[in-house]
């Protein structure tokens, strides 16, 4: 609870809108973010005889919010931060790291997700991976950015960047966050456009106010904290020789104080 209330907190500071998603969506939503619900191996759970599925990610409700919806431009851009429960079948991940907390089929999740003009979303880009530094670094984790090649890519991302953190219990880097610029995919799919402000210049053609034909807006979104990994990291990173584990400082006045979690004596 101090990761999510803290989590929320540092990222409305940087101007984002705090919402919490259904956690059951229409299979169609999840297929116009680019996943695939019925597919072999999918990370999505269907519901049986319904075409609805649970959410792997609040990217998924978060980017139905305006779905078939055309914005004005003065609202861009729409930056939210989304509270959810994520659930995920895991399929094929048999033996990797699937004991413990690291590969989990339910778990809890900070998303942060931003609707832009296509000129800006590099911008935004740049700023969410910002973010997500200055979250890891204010925690102290020890943590790399890998901008992923393409192949590494997901159907809806034109460029995503990892974050991965040092897990002493896994003796290598893990994935805690990604971030990614799903440029038009999402939003061609979902029916997401916007008006230009700038009127059209008057032509021989008569048009309804000269306004601007709408565009297809951009959607990013990004991981503030996926609380299982984060987890992970504070345990293995502060603990001490007496088994005890120091909360790092930005969490404190989230847990009443508490500035070392040991054992009742």
């Amino acid at each position: 609870m101090a990761l999510l209330n803290w989590t929320l907190s540092e990222v409305m500071k940087r101007g984002f809108t705090p919402i919490t998603t259904p956690e059951i969506v229409r299979s169609s939503v999840v297929e116009k973010c680019g996943f695939q619900p019925r597919a072999d191996n999918t990370q999505i759970y269907s519901i049986e005889d319904s075409d609805q599925c649970l959410i792997g990610t609040a990217e998924i409700p978060v980017g139905g919010l305006h779905m078939d919806s055309i914005l004005a431009d003065s609202l861009l851009p729409l930056k939210y931060v989304a509270f959810s429960h994520c659930f995920r079948t895991e399929a094929g991940a048999a033996g990797a790291a699937t004991r413990g907390l690291y590969r989990v089929h339910q778990f809890s999740k900070v998303e942060m997700f931003v609707f832009c003009r296509p000129e800006e979303s590099e911008y935004y880009h740049q700023e969410l991976i910002k973010i997500e530094e200055d979250i890891f670094s204010s925690l102290g984790l020890h943590f790399k950015i890998l901008d992923m090649a393409s192949e590494d890519l997901g159907a809806p991302a034109y460029r995503k960047s990892d974050v991965e953190a040092w897990m002493p219990g896994l003796e290598r880097f893990g994935e805690i966050s990604s971030a990614s610029n799903c440029t038009d995919y999402q939003s061609r799919r979902l029916g997401i456009r916007y008006r230009p402000s700038e009127a059209l210049a008057p032509g021989p053609k008569k048009s309804k106010g000269n306004l601007a034909p709408p565009q297809f807006v951009h959607t990013l979104n990004a991981t503030a904290c996926a609380v299982p990994r984060m987890i992970i990291c504070l345990l293995e990173n502060y603990q001490q020789e007496d088994g005890s584990v120091l909360i790092p400082e930005p969490l404190r006045p989230f847990m009443g104080g508490l500035n070392i979690i040991a054992r009742k004596s």
